[in-house]
């Protein structure tokens, strides 16, 4: 027979896990990379952009900052490109003030559960359970569009669906 105590204790601990609903959309998906020191949180795009498919914020944990990304078609072949960047000027910016500003950029892969790969889903779509920035940490430590030694914590390439925003 299982104690009221030990109901309370299971009930408590699944109220405090994050929501990772299967129903979780990609416009509302958080991402967390292995060591818990970098979250890919994404926000609706809407009818604000025809440019780009995703947007998202990169929270850096350790020291508390957060970068802004975007997701956009890109390339030849054309796959799905993002851009992480920090301090961006507002509006029309040039490209020298893009290419300063930016911390990361390279195609951005989702896995499924099965480690296949395919594009990034659209914001309406279903979340993917997990992505691949390829490169994204060693960005981190080499960009000059933060500052050098600002990341305290180094981040790996791939981040988990940890949660589903409201």
């Amino acid at each position: 027979m299982v104690s009221g105590r030990l109901v309370l204790i299971l009930l408590a601990s699944a109220l405090a896990a994050p929501a990772v609903a299967a129903d979780c959309k990609q416009s509302h998906a958080i991402y967390a990379d292995r060591d818990g020191g970098y979250e890919l949180r994404f926000e609706p795009v809407g009818s604000a952009s025809a440019v780009t498919s995703n947007h998202f914020k990169v929270a850096v944990l350790k020291p508390g900052l957060l970068l802004d990304g975007v997701v956009m078609p890109a390339g030849e072949p054309e796959r799905a490109t993002g851009l992480i960047m920090h301090n961006c000027p507002e509006g029309d910016a040039t490209g020298e003030e893009l290419r300063a500003c930016t911390v990361w950029q390279g195609v951005v892969y989702a896995l499924d559960k099965a480690g296949a790969v395919s594009e990034i889903p659209a914001e309406t779509e279903l979340a993917a359970p997990q992505l691949l920035l390829p490169d994204f940490g060693p960005s981190l430590r080499a960009s000059s569009a933060w500052g050098k030694g600002k990341a305290e914590v180094d981040s790996w390439d791939s981040f988990v669906l940890k949660g589903c925003a409201a």
